[in-house]
Parts: C-alpha cells; structure tokens; sequence
C-alpha cells in the first residue's frame, strides 16, 4: 500500500492562517511585527528564497525591511548593519541569507544577531537553549518537520528515529527536537558504517544530507515515516529530495515530496518566529 503523503503546503497554510490572526491581535496593540532580511551579493537560490519570505509577510500582515547589499560589502559594513537592526525596536526579527559570500564569516554575523531577534535560530543563545530544554527560538526547517509529523498524528515518542545529516542548521537541532519528544535518536553522517541498515531499523526517519536520492527506496523500513529536507536538481533538470521518493512512498507509512513537503513549512515557522519576536515586545 502507498504511503500517505505528507503535505507540507497544507500544513504551512493553517498555521500562517493562525499567524495572521495573531498579527491582527498584535497590531491593534501597537505593534506591528517587522522582519528584516539582509541578502548580500547576487546568489539566485538566495533571492528566490528572499522573495518568498517578503510575499509571505506581506500576506499575513508583517512589515518586511529589505536589505540588498552589493557582493562587494565588508565584513565590517555587515556587521554594523546588523547592528543598527540590532538597536532599532521597529524591527522584531533578523534574517541574514544563507549562504553570505565566500569572503566572509558567516559564524560571527550569526553569532552578532540579538538574541531577541534571532527567528533563524542559528545564534548560540537560540541552539544553547534547545540543548538545555529551555523556551527559545528554534531553527525553522527541524521545527517545520516536527509540526508535519504532529499534522500527521506521528508521535515519536519510544519510536526509533534515524537523522541522516549533521548540520548545525537542520541535522543536530532536528535530533534534539526528537530527543525532546522521547524518541530514541540515532544521528547519521558520512562516516556511519552502515548507513543502509541504520535507515532501515527506523520508525521516523528524517533525511538532510543535500544529495540527489541519496536514501534509496529499499533503505525505508515498511511503514516508516519519512521526512526529505533535501531539495536538489537531479541531472534531467527534475527536482528531487534526498530519498528516492517513488520507490520509498512503495514502503513508507508517511512521506514528504520535494517539493511541497519541508519547503513551505520552513518559511511558515520562520514567520511563527517573527510572530514570538514580536510578542516579546510587549
């Protein structure tokens, strides 16, 4: 039996319907939630993911303040940006495009985000809080794929959940996420002697290793829920996550596609975020 398929789209769609509500509630307080995002050089995936966010702000009533800065802008002009976000108390939340030219640091830019204001939840303030338990920003592509399997009624707990990938962005909060849920979390790399055998034995297995059908379908566990983080173009020109989708969803309980899965969920949870942002203000 096929497995059924998790709609990322769906998902997103009732939670920003419940965001919008929220900013109505918020401005007839005040305050009118407002996310800045900065975008340096001219990266074409970066813009299109830049142009997404500012559309969907606009739809659910959050004031977006753009900065498009040249690929020629200085560490230190950066910086000072950040800075002045920092200080400005119209502005509730900060979003610095990933991936920043070669020529800079990405960690300390990350590292110079207020805290209050971090709704990437990349800073060591928001990640040190995940590891602690504690309330904090979380980063929006692990929480997107914990909110589709709560959609889903997918409850991890006492579940064997395998975690292909290890970024600080995806891999390590999305193993905490689940580790908080009480599943039992097996974190997966390049290193991992039988990735195969792992994939297999689990009941949740959540894939962000940012290579074309990489998971074969044979490597699902029959009934598995599976969540693809990865988006890439496959040689055909074709977009595909990293799990070979038409054979996997043959033996899964629960998949994403790619794309309409991981995607729209993650600019759903960031704009949650900017929402938390700006009740903090009050």
């Amino acid at each position: 039996m096929a497995a059924t398929i998790i709609d990322g789209k769906k998902v997103a769609a009732e939670i920003k319907e419940g965001l919008k509500k929220e900013v109505e509630e918020l401005k007839a307080k005040g305050i009118n939630p407002a996310l800045a995002v900065v975008l340096v050089g001219e990266n074409p995936a970066s813009k299109k993911y830049v142009a997404n966010k500012e559309r969907t702000c606009e739809a659910l009533g959050i004031k977006s303040v753009g900065h498009k800065l040249p690929e020629s802008t200085t560490q230190e002009e950066l910086i000072r940006l950040v800075d002045d976000l920092n200080a400005d108390p119209g502005v509730h939340g900060i979003l610095v495009q990933l991936p920043l030219p070669k020529h800079m640091n990405e960690k300390e830019v990350m590292h110079r985000i207020a805290p209050e204001k971090d709704v990437d939840g990349f800073g060591p303030d928001s990640l040190g809080r995940l590891v602690l338990d504690e309330p904090g920003f979380i980063p929006c592509t692990p929480h997107g794929a914990i909110k589709m399997l709560e959609a889903y009624g997918i409850d991890p707990a006492g579940k064997k959940a395998v975690v292909v990938g290890r970024s600080v962005i995806v891999g390590k909060p999305l193993a905490l996420l689940l580790l908080r849920r009480n599943a039992t979390v097996t974190i997966c790399h390049s290193k991992t002697p039988d990735l195969r055998g792992e994939c297999l034995s689990a009941d949740i297995l959540c894939v962000a290793v940012g290579r074309a059908e990489m998971i074969k379908g044979d490597w699902v566990k029959e009934g598995a829920a599976v969540i693809d983080i990865g988006i890439n173009v496959r040689e055909d020109g074709k977009l595909v996550g990293d799990v070979e989708f038409e054979r996997a969803k043959e033996r899964a309980g629960w998949i994403t596609p790619v794309p309409g899965g991981a995607g729209p969920m993650t600019i759903a949870m960031l704009m949650y975020n900017t929402v938390q942002a700006a009740k903090g203000s009050l």
